[in-house]
């Protein structure tokens, strides 16, 4: 039961972050949305690096001065296979006009909730790496380690599910359909946590690979997108101090409940 309610509370910060269009009446005001984008890229960093690569390297301190190597390969492959999904799958990014990706007939509706969940797979996956983790007995993981994962992931899942919602309710989409729109973006991450853990027999063995493969995966996400966005134009510092204050947050409580 544990495990079931960490792999949705990430899942519940998009929710929560998506209702806001039952609150707000217009577009999140441009120097918030860069101090939340900002914010969400701290988490994920300091996510990375505390619960994921740290991990990783202490898993494989058996291969002494080659301890670096699962970290390294993973990692690389986490890059990678962002690269490579970001080029093949259509979506399009929040404030740009020319989507990316493969060519298609979707709706733009559509290719801005893709953008989100395209982001939210690395995340689901290192959720449910670091569980797979904690149920193979893994000494390196533990369970406040584990949730304080997805309570940090969950935080920054908040803006992301209301940067997704509030235009598409601009746009004319309506309350409910843009609250839907922007908690479906969110429904890969517990589906990706779990298929993650159903492989846990296979996972185990692998584990410092995966775990540094999710992390290469979310700071794809962070270099190529959200730190962009939240630099882009005037009051570029506004990102900054959110990303400090996101990574604050993540560090504290990697640490704290780790």
């Amino acid at each position: 039961m544990n495990i079931v309610i960490g792999l949705l509370i990430p899942f519940l910060g998009t929710t929560l972050g998506a209702a806001c269009v039952f609150f707000l009446k217009d577009e999140l005001n441009p120097l918030v949305q860069k101090g939340l984008l900002g914010f969400a890229s701290g988490v994920m960093v300091a996510a990375s690096v505390w619960s994921l690569l740290i991990p990783a390297i202490d898993m494989s301190g058996d291969m002494e001065k080659f301890a670096f190597v699962p970290a390294a390969v993973g990692f690389a492959l986490g890059m990678a296979f962002l690269f490579a999904m970001d080029r093949v799958i259509p979506h399009l990014h929040l404030n740009e006009e020319k989507p990316e990706g493969l060519p298609s007939q979707l709706k733009k509706t559509t290719m801005l909730v893709l953008a989100v969940t395209l982001h939210n797979i690395p995340e689901g996956m290192a959720v449910g790496v670091v569980f797979a983790g904690l149920l193979s007995g893994n000494e390196k993981i533990t369970v406040a380690s584990a949730v304080a994962l997805s309570i940090g992931i969950a935080i920054q899942n908040f803006p992301e599910g209301a940067i997704i919602s509030l235009p598409l309710k601009s746009e004319g989409g309506g309350r409910a359909k843009s609250f839907f729109c922007g908690m479906a973006s969110g429904v890969v991450e517990p589906v990706a946590a779990m298929l993650t853990i159903l492989l846990t027999g296979i996972v185990t063995p692998l584990l410092p690979y995966l775990l540094s493969f999710a992390a290469g995966a979310m700071l794809y996400v962070v270099v190529e997108e959200l730190l962009p966005e939240a630099s882009a134009g005037e009051h570029s510092d506004i990102g900054t101090i959110g990303f400090a204050a996101g990574f604050l947050v993540m560090m504290i409580l990697d640490v704290a409940l780790g």
